[in-house]
């Protein structure tokens, strides 16, 4: 393996920075495939950029190559996923970077996929072209957690969105809610459900606050009817919600709607997975179906929305789980605290 300088390192770190912006450009609207942006360099100079915009269209490389032209011969490419070593619903990227004459390929990460896995980097090798894998691959793999965690495990990366306030309340004690938090906070929960494919909520939000669950803003950078819509579950264990589409509740008219009536929570995860392509799962719903996902250890990553205010001993809490002793807590880890106006966003992830 060759060595890498200073200089060279510094070099690979810059481009796929850019690569990673490419990527976040389709992070959006890729899913079920990974969000991947890819950049070609000739002599220190970026001379093609690229990203997968959607399933079913051509993969990052592809449009990176195109935009480079001639100039791809002799080039590096900077690749945030291993190129694809299979003929799917697209040929072959690592085909197409050989064929382009391609001399050095700097990856990100390796592809989990097991259609993949190593193939793609065994392709380049083979045609005789220098590949190192591993730069800024934290920064690359933050874009894809959900299709690298399913990709490896069969299970989704969950996330558990909470709106409280500072004593922990979630709602009056009447079930009166809107709105604890402001504009700005429920903007941000925008950008959670455009990068979910599935939001699962719960019957009792559907009957006190009969939510579209959809996404709907104007501000996500992209045209809003590009962006697939979440597949919403709602857990109905006590069959309070009508199977047909004459129910008043805007979530019951959906024809796609689905229910789930069982109480084993990690085979609902996984049928998410295996029947419905969802790796990235959002659970908005009250405090009793947030305390089941907590206590079934089933949350990757916790975001807390924290209004200034204060609701009362008589409020609603923001989960139902009830330790008996401090040995028996469940801790995450602090990832991130930001302001959203007069809120704050905590994101805290399982340790």
């Amino acid at each position: 393996m060759p060595t890498i300088t200073p200089d060279q390192n510094a070099q690979d770190n810059y481009f796929m920075m850019l690569a990673v912006e490419q990527a976040r450009l389709g992070m959006y609207t890729t899913r079920p495939n990974p969000a991947v942006g890819c950049v070609i360099v000739q002599a220190e100079q970026m001379v093609g950029q690229g990203f997968h915009p959607q399933a079913g269209l051509p993969h990052a490389e592809v449009f990176a190559l195109k935009d480079a032209g001639d100039r791809a011969a002799g080039a590096t490419a900077y690749v945030t996923l291993e190129p694809c070593s299979h003929t799917g619903r697209t040929p072959p990227c690592a085909e197409a970077l050989i064929t382009a004459g391609i001399k050095r390929v700097v990856i990100a990460g390796l592809d989990p996929n097991p259609k993949v896995a190593g193939r793609g980097v065994a392709l380049l090798q083979q045609a005789g072209i220098t590949v190192r894998v591993g730069v800024l691959a934290e920064q690359a793999e933050a874009l894809n957690q959900g299709f690298l965690k399913a990709m490896r495990t069969q299970m989704p990366y969950v996330r558990l969105k909470i709106a409280t306030s500072l004593d922990g309340r979630t709602a009056m004690a009447s079930g009166e809610s809107k709105w604890i938090t402001g504009a700005a906070a429920r903007e941000d929960v925008q950008k959670l459900r455009a990068k979910s494919a599935a939001i699962i909520t719960g019957s009792q939000t559907v009957i006190a606050d009969n939510p579209k669950l959809n996404v709907r803003s104007t501000h996500l950078g992209i045209d809003v009817e590009k962006v697939p819509q979440p597949l919403v579950v709602i857990l109905d264990r006590s069959e309070r919600l009508a199977y047909d589409t004459k129910s008043s509740y805007k979530l019951c008219q959906q024809a796609d709607t689905l229910y789930w009536r069982d109480d084993d929570l990690s085979m609902l995860l996984k049928r998410l997975v295996s029947e419905h392509q969802c790796y990235d799962v959002l659970v908005e719903a009250g405090a009793s179906v947030a305390g089941s996902f907590i206590s079934q250890q089933l949350v990757d990553e916790l975001i807390v929305y924290q209004a200034p205010c204060l609701l009362g001993s008589q409020a609603q809490a923001m989960i139902n789980f009830n330790p008996l002793t401090l040995a028996q807590q469940l801790r995450f880890k602090y990832h991130n605290v930001e302001h959203m106006e007069s809120d704050i966003k905590i994101t805290l992830t399982a340790l």
